[in-house]
């Protein structure tokens, strides 16, 4: 008991009483959420292809949150940082790879009944995937072309992420900042300098793993995107104008950081 008789105890308050009481759906938008599946046919997947596509724009979306935050912390030089916001980048991109049999379970037939209704929409006009790519690396000012029905907003995300640093040039950064040379004769004796001393430099070892990982995980995902269309569509063309599986068996090849796996070589 406090002075007087009184309970010194501050009262009970159940938790988010002083908040702006706010309830789960107002918060998440749930109603607003649950609005944007909209199928164009009466086929049963079609809600599948929409709600898959949709949450890999949401992934997108907090990947390139994540990215971009990574990127910066290089450049800032606070290497725990970004090593800290890879590891959620890369659990991320495993539930990417991992999504892909969520929709293998439509049949070919299923995709059919509702396929005729995408064209001229494609995941090729995916403008955050792009930024993805051009954030990480893969910087191609041709693709802007294939955004014939992105609004201005869009178009000017895309001149901006051709124009922004990557996460290389970060990298980079962060080798100068450690006083190795980076000019285009001398990284790679820089990269194997850290890569052989890693009692010096195992911060910026692990920081290049972790990039790599990305890179890895970006390729993985292309693979089994490739495998998904070529189980549900063979060698069609895709809705979008491009060749399909063929051109997405041609970018497999492609890596965001080609020096780091062309260093394995110089070990």
């Amino acid at each position: 008991m406090g002075i007087g008789g009184d309970d010194s105890r501050p009262p009970h308050r159940q938790f988010g009483e002083e908040g702006g009481r706010l309830s789960y759906g107002d918060y998440l938008r749930v109603a607003q959420l649950l609005d944007q599946q909209r199928p164009e046919s009466e086929a049963p997947d079609e809600l599948l292809f929409i709600t898959i596509h949709q949450v890999y724009e949401l992934w997108f979306k907090l990947l390139l949150h994540e990215l971009e935050s990574a990127r910066d912390a290089m450049f800032a030089g606070e290497l725990w940082r970004a090593r800290h916001l890879f590891r959620r980048v890369h659990a991320v991109e495993r539930v990417l790879i991992q999504q892909v049999e969520v929709l293998e379970t439509m049949t070919p037939q299923d995709f059919l009944a509702f396929r005729s209704k995408l064209a001229p929409a494609s995941g090729f006009q995916s403008v955050q995937f792009r930024e993805l790519e051009f954030l990480s690396g893969l910087k191609d000012e041709r693709y802007l072309g294939s955004f014939r029905h992105a609004d201005e907003a869009e178009l000017r995300r895309l001149r901006r992420r051709l124009d922004e640093p990557t996460l290389w040039d970060a990298y980079l950064t962060a080798l100068a900042r450690r006083g190795l040379p980076v000019s285009d004769d001398e990284v790679m004796d820089s990269l194997l300098t850290v890569a052989r001393d890693r009692r010096s430099y195992d911060d910026l070892w692990q920081l290049a793993e972790d990039l790599l990982t990305h890179d890895e995980s970006a390729a993985l995902w292309r693979m089994r995107h490739v495998q998904m269309v070529e189980r549900q569509i063979g060698t069609k063309s895709g809705t979008g104008g491009s060749t399909g599986a063929p051109y997405l068996r041609d970018r497999m090849r492609l890596h965001y950081f080609p020096m780091l796996w062309e260093l394995r070589a110089w070990l």
